[in-house]
């Protein structure tokens, strides 16, 4: 009896130690990883909108109307103080956990680009659907998520209709489709209401 409480001791004395191990190293990476997080995000919202200079926070001014898609943040981009297009940091459930998407609209009512930002799904399948080296149509180069750009907001967004689906992976593919024309008829919504939208 003695010796199982010397090892019960022992054992609660181990685990304390790592907690405020890992607490320790929580605090200490946070902010690190804070400005990781944040560096990717506008080097993102330049990918899919090169001519923008500037990306102001208008995290709750658009509501997302499908409950199942939510908008973490949102950002009213401009070129020269003229508003060009929005872009939103969007989540909805997939395969394996939530998706999260950066999608862009221009002022032209259009998709400018999505920017698969995480994924869980099952690897070499449903994760294709961020991978730069997945083809949907291989003899032009076009990947899964490249081919939503210039997609117009109005568009179906139907896998195996007007957007095609990962080989083997329909959830993920109508995830994805769903994240983004959610997202892409919001920003279009929202851009019209301040006049943007041509």
């Amino acid at each position: 009896m003695k010796q199982m409480l010397k090892l019960g001791l022992v054992l609660a004395l181990y685990a304390t130690a790592a907690c405020v191990g890992l607490a320790f190293v929580y605090d200490g990476t946070k902010e690190t990883i804070a400005w990781r997080e944040q560096t990717a995000l506008e080097t993102a919202l330049k990918e899919l909108f090169p001519d923008g200079d500037s990306f102001e926070d208008i995290s709750g001014t658009i509501v997302s109307p499908d409950g199942t898609v939510r908008f973490a943040s949102q950002y009213a981009v401009r070129r020269g103080g003229a508003l060009i297009g929005a872009a939103l940091n969007s989540s909805g459930p997939s395969y394996g956990g939530p998706v999260s998407v950066l999608v862009g609209t221009g002022t032209d009512g259009k998709v400018s680009g999505v920017k698969i930002l995480s994924i869980s799904d099952t690897p070499g399948l449903g994760a294709n659907a961020s991978s730069p080296r997945y083809y949907v149509d291989a003899a032009s180069g076009l990947t899964f998520y490249g081919q939503f750009s210039g997609k117009a907001a109005g568009d179906a967004f139907e896998p195996k209709g007007d957007v095609a689906a990962i080989t083997a992976a329909t959830i993920t593919s109508r995830a994805v489709s769903l994240v983004v024309r959610t997202s892409a008829r919001a920003a279009a919504a929202w851009l019209a209401a301040q006049g943007g939208v041509k």
